[in-house]
């Protein structure tokens, strides 16, 4: 076992990549010879950085490691705090009996049922974007036509809210998720409206309840007496909206990029439509861009692959270069759209994993089969050189997607 020492080389992070869609080469060089690796955040803080698949697993999967980032010790992404260290997880209990109850009854609504039932709907949905990005003419920006506007419409849905307000969500959202982009008074203004706006949307499916999840945590929390305050409900709210607008509308970009930037892989799959669901798990895996990571803050002393890591160190988990691990992925560098098993750790790990990642999971792959039956010429309007990251974006994703048919 080592302690951490002073003379060890500390990097700047996020690490930076050449390509938009390749890995930076310093994870290779991290899971091999320095898995936990001391970086310094955007705020100035150090924080420490797993990369390799069994401790990023195993860190995600130990209550030791909270979500506890407001800690007086705990380091700040940036300037601004982020989604990660602001208010937005306060009202929502972060361990213990609490977020198992919080997640029992939200994650009623993301049942494989629920979903069946929600698919013919985002299929219809996809369709209608599909048709009006082709007569809108070639090429187009697929994320803008269709990345975007899909999981915005589910997810306003979903929560009863009206997808004529999708400007102002997607405003909040990128003020709560850009590590760069705004400064802490606007961040501040923006965050109070967007709380309040939820606050109201709260209040008004309580007067009038509807068929959505708001309103049925409501008529639960009542009913029960013990269900979520009021604060939780919005919380819920503001936290599936944010991820409704960025997570998946990234995600979806980034999916059909990588198919389509080398287009024998887009072949296979008009070859053999069998291979969406394991082709969009590969995707996930594979996905080289996929923001910050997921930060922890350690409440007690922990080892994590013979280094001791003291109270009050914020750990960076990198899922992405976990899922690059040569050791857990034979090929780890290929896109293998067949691969299975395929245990990525895109949606996290133990009891804090991505509660929508069965939403996630059905728009991916209905955008896919939609494409591929719609537009079996797709292809990419620019080459793959040309495409570039979006900046300071916690999710990570590109700023577009230029195709053409």
């Amino acid at each position: 076992m080592v302690s951490r020492s002073d003379g060890e080389q500390v990097l700047s992070y996020p690490i930076p990549s050449e390509a938009a869609l390749e890995p930076p080469a310093e994870w290779e060089r991290l899971r091999q010879g320095c898995p936990v690796a001391r970086v310094r955040l955007p705020s100035g803080d150090e924080a420490t950085l797993l990369t390799r698949y069994e401790d990023v697993r195993q860190v995600l999967s130990d209550p030791r490691f909270t979500r506890q980032l407001t800690a007086d010790d705990a380091a700040r992404l940036s300037e601004s705090g982020g989604v990660f260290n602001g208010g937005l997880g306060n009202s929502i209990p972060q361990g213990g009996e609490g977020h198992q109850h919080w997640r029992r009854m939200v994650g009623k609504w993301f049942t494989a049922k629920r979903m069946i039932a929600l698919r013919p709907s985002i299929e219809a949905m996809a369709e209608r974007l599909v048709d009006e990005m082709v007569a809108l003419g070639r090429p187009a920006d697929l994320k803008a036509s269709l990345g975007f506007p899909l999981p915005v419409y589910v997810i306003c849905d979903l929560l009863g809210v009206p997808a004529a307000d999708r400007d102002r969500f997607s405003y909040w959202s990128d003020t709560l998720l850009n590590l760069t982009r705004y400064g802490q008074a606007e961040i501040d203004a923006a965050q109070a409206e967007f709380v309040t706006y939820m606050a109201a949307h709260v209040a008004a499916r309580r007067a009038e309840p509807g068929d959505d999840l708001l309103s049925e945590l409501i008529r639960s929390s009542d009913a029960e007496g013990g269900g979520l305050p009021d604060g939780a409900l919005v919380a819920t709210g503001q936290g599936l909206l944010v991820a409704g607008h960025e997570t998946t509308a990234n995600m979806i970009g980034k999916m059909v990029g990588m198919l389509l930037a080398d287009r024998r892989r887009w072949e296979r799959l008009l070859a053999d439509p069998s291979l969406v669901r394991p082709a969009v798990e590969e995707a996930l895996r594979f996905d080289a861009n996929p923001g910050f990571g997921m930060p922890r803050y350690l409440g007690e002393e922990v080892e994590i692959s013979g280094t001791l890591l003291p109270r009050g160190t914020t750990v960076v988990c990198s899922m992405a270069s976990a899922n690059r691990d040569e050791s857990v992925f034979d090929t780890a560098g290929d896109m293998d759209l067949g691969r299975t098993p395929n245990p990525h750790l895109a949606f996290g790990a133990g009891a804090h994993s991505c509660i929508g990642q069965s939403l996630a999971r059905t728009e991916l792959q209905v955008v896919l089969e939609v494409l591929l039956r719609k537009l079996p010429t797709l292809e990419l309007a620019v080459p793959v050189g040309e495409l570039h990251r979006l900046d300071g974006l916690i999710v990570g994703g590109l700023r577009e997607l230029p195709v053409r048919w």
